[in-house]
């Protein structure tokens, strides 16, 4: 997932703030407990730029936390290419995203994935802080419940 807040050349914008927060938090006074962001971020198969594209993640995340960079994340996994294309799967719930290993639960999917369950494994694979650019890795871990 190519989370992009500052364009750079050949990566347009997909992460955009929407919601300015009030209070900095201590851990990064540029980032505010409130702030809000919609996204619509490539899913690439690989973590270059130029690996193929599979799928966005179509959602928003805010910062939840008046003391930790803690997101409330929303988003909706949605596939474009392949076997799943036009299936989608949605996953919300807490992302601290400095810890090396995210757990977080799907709670749904349409398509493809109707009635599935599960959890996906983040892991930021690279992350600019100037820009705030990032690059996540995502692993499912899916079951159907039928």
């Amino acid at each position: 997932m190519h989370d992009i807040v500052t364009a750079i050349p050949g990566s347009p914008v997909t992460a955009v703030p929407v919601v300015r927060g009030t209070t900095p938090l201590p851990v990064d006074p540029t980032t505010n407990f409130g702030d809000m962001y919609v996204i619509d971020d490539p899913l690439t198969e690989g973590p270059g730029a130029a690996s193929p594209v599979v799928g966005r993640a179509q959602g928003f995340y805010i910062f939840a936390s008046q003391t930790q960079l803690v997101l409330q994340l929303c988003v909706n996994t949605v596939f474009t290419a392949g076997r799943y294309n036009g299936s989608y799967l949605v996953v919300q719930a807490r992302d601290a995203i400095l810890d090396k290993v995210r757990e977080l639960p799907v709670i749904g999917g349409a398509g493809g994935f109707r009635g599935v369950t599960g959890y996906v494994l983040l892991r930021t694979q690279s992350i600019n802080v100037t820009t705030k650019n990032a690059v996540l890795k995502i692993d499912m871990y899916l079951r159907n419940v039928w």
